[in-house]
């Protein structure tokens, strides 16, 4: 149990669970809710800023998980959205009158489509469901890789909505072509909340259709695929405000005329906000950041993306940022893999907490095997142990056999692959990164956080841990004028919550390991 300031009392564990309890506050303060929807569960978090700190508490936690149909994987939409109501009911039980505003995130590229009448066109699909397999190759067959890239300057990945779109439109889905609106995740629950239909940039950004030189939506890329750009809606910065809840929601739950402010909706925009670190205004960046949880996304902020022939070949993306900026980063295969081993446990009858996973992982020999966390394999099998184990025979290992020796493999084999994408950063802003921040839910895995300080051989400053609900309630105070800036947000972050810091020990056999990962290791 830590103590924040004199604020919030917190206790934590790498399961992502977070329990925060509130003293007696001055009704003066500004209370800001963001609602924080990842892959695996949402949550309600209240942010209360007393004009110098900023103070979390949830208020309301559930369970999201993709719904298998048909060969298919959906979202349960609906389902969603009843959690999202009863957050709000909760909320406003909880601070009646004090609410000033709500702000969505959420994962990026997946999207909704509404058609004649604001009609929803069936459930959104899940960015793992097999449509997808193939359409990379489909796309280059009719634009090329390299002219793809300098439009979207994104990453290429199988799950990007560019090639869930093409998939759509090659198979001539009935929904595309009746589709008059496209939302994408939080969007969507933002037109289900005000009626008003906008896509917001950062998330934007994620579906390769847009092109962060222009700003705008890559239309001429996507006729050229035979993709409809009518569907494709106004472009909205973060920070705007989408006016009041609608009238029959207010009356449904019982809610006053709260604003609904657009965050940065992207998860990883938000969770990029709330990194607690330092750095002159126009300065080459000496640090990056891992968001780190079921993704790990590890990149630098650069004032304007970074589009050429070294960072398509590294595989690089530019996302959109708070403030204009762009995030040049990469896509790693993060949690994930120790989730899914976790699960697959579980339906054996071997249930673990995170903590028994944690200590039998570090009980279990060191760098003994290692696997690239990003190889497709692990993209959804159906089995991940069994993955993992059959990627290391495959490469010449021998396959760890316990729970511990699995994670163990997992754990140092994410740490392997950061070593990797920092040299790559560096390459690419032309200078070293002398520190890395991680922040979100991997700030609680210890032996992550030591792992990727020991293989990088760099400092390693860990938090805040609800660094995307963080991010998302200090947007909003950006918007309502309570912060001037994104430097100001950053610091409030550093009074208001710890760090922890991790010192790389010694590095021989970390550079030893290195060899042999980079000889499986893809782009």
């Amino acid at each position: 149990m830590t103590r924040l300031g004199a604020a919030v009392i917190v206790t934590l564990n790498w399961a992502n669970s977070l329990i925060l309890r509130f003293p007696a506050t001055n009704m003066a303060d500004k209370l800001f809710l963001a609602v924080d929807l990842g892959a695996s569960s949402g949550r309600h978090v209240a942010g209360r800023f007393d004009g110098q700190r900023m103070t979390l508490e949830e208020c309301h936690r559930f369970e999201n998980s993709p719904v298998a149909a048909a060969g298919h994987l959906y979202w349960d939409v609906l389902s969603l959205w009843s959690q999202i109501k009863a957050g709000l009911q909760v909320a406003n039980a909880r601070y009646a009158g004090q609410i000033a505003s709500v702000g969505i995130d959420t994962w990026g590229v997946d999207f909704g489509l509404l058609g004649r009448g604001d009609e929803l066109l069936g459930n959104p699909y899940n960015y793992r469901d097999c449509r997808t397999e193939g359409m990379l190759d489909k796309a280059f067959s009719l634009v090329s890789r390299e002219e793809i890239f300098a439009q979207t300057g994104i990453q290429f990945m199988q799950i990007n909505t560019l090639y869930q779109l093409l998939s759509m439109q090659l198979s001539g889905s009935p929904l595309l072509q009746q589709a008059k609106s496209f939302l994408m995740m939080p969007d969507l629950f933002n037109w289900l909340l005000t009626g008003e239909k906008v896509n917001e940039l950062t998330n934007a950004t994620t579906t390769q259709c847009f092109n962060p030189r222009d700003r705008a939506w890559a239309g001429n890329l996507l006729g050229r695929l035979g993709i409809p750009t009518h569907i494709l809606g106004r472009l909205a910065e973060p920070g705007t405000k989408l006016g009041p809840l609608r009238q029959q929601v207010r009356d449904e739950l019982g809610l006053g005329a709260i604003d609904v402010v657009l965050p940065g909706t992207h998860d990883t925009a938000s969770a990029v906000l709330a990194v607690p670190a330092e750095q002159t205004a126009g300065q080459r960046p000496n640090w990056c950041y891992i968001s780190s949880g079921t993704w790990s996304l590890m990149g630098v902020e650069t004032p304007e993306p970074v589009i050429n022939e070294k960072s398509l070949k590294l595989n690089f993306t530019n996302e959109g940022g708070i403030g204009g900026t762009t995030r040049l980063l990469k896509n790693i295969g993060g949690l994930w893999l120790v989730q899914q081993c976790r699960q697959a446990w579980k339906s054996t009858g071997r249930s673990f907490t995170w903590d028994e996973l944690n200590q039998l992982a570090a009980e279990a020999r060191p760098l003994a095997a290692l696997v690239d966390p990003d190889d497709p394999s692990f993209l959804a099998p159906a089995n991940m142990p069994d993955a993992i184990r059959a990627f290391c025979r495959r490469a010449g290992q021998t396959a760890p056999e316990t729970e511990g020796a699995v994670i163990r493999c997992a754990i140092e084999s994410l740490a392997m692959r950061y070593r990797q994408v920092l040299a790559w950063l560096e390459e690419l802003i032309g200078g070293r990164i002398d520190v890395i921040h991680i922040v979100g839910g991997g700030t609680q895995n210890r032996l992550l956080c030591q792992a990727t300080a020991d293989a990088c051989n760099r400092r390693v400053l860990a938090g805040p841990v609800e660094a995307t609900a963080l991010g998302n309630v200090l947007m909003q105070a950006v918007s309502s004028g309570d912060l001037a800036s994104v430097a100001d947000a950053r610091e409030v972050v550093r009074r208001s919550f710890p760090v922890e810091e991790y010192n790389p020990g010694d590095s021989a056999a970390w550079n030893d390991a290195y060899q042999r990962f980079l000889r499986f290791a893809i782009l």
